[in-house]
């Protein structure tokens, strides 16, 4: 991303003040998997620890894993890399969400798929005011 892009944008990343203001005021913790970096705020005297993410690429929370989701909410205290489990031969790779996008689920009835659903099978009677 250009350097005019990191000011004024948002959406895909973080703008070069949030990169300052974490620079100065946060410690990085650690990264996950997909390189998203955690930081807390630096120990002052009267005020509660702030947790953040500064995500590699597009600005998703579902980009989150769920180690990480539970420290940035205070669920516990140590980083979650030191606490992982390992891992299951059941878990998957991370898949973004894809709502909104042409990689989005649609069934065989939605608009986008030519709008053709199944006749009835005769199972169902339309309400009736007056019945």
């Amino acid at each position: 991303m250009s350097f005019l892009g990191k000011i004024f944008t948002w959406w895909d990343g973080a703008t070069i003040g949030t990169h300052l203001w974490s620079w100065r005021n946060g410690e990085r913790v650690g990264t996950d998997a997909q390189g998203n970096a955690y930081y807390r705020s630096k120990a002052k005297k009267g005020q509660r620890e702030r947790r953040w993410v500064i995500y590699q690429g597009a600005n998703d929370a579902s980009r989150v894993p769920a180690e990480w989701h539970g420290w940035l909410h205070g669920a516990f205290d140590d980083v979650p890399e030191s606490n992982l489990p390992p891992p299951r031969i059941w878990e998957v790779d991370y898949t973004p969400n894809a709502t909104g996008t042409a990689q989005a689920y649609r069934p065989a009835g939605a608009l986008e798929m030519g709008g053709k659903r199944a006749r009835a099978t005769g199972d169902y009677e339309a309400w009736s005011p007056d019945a």
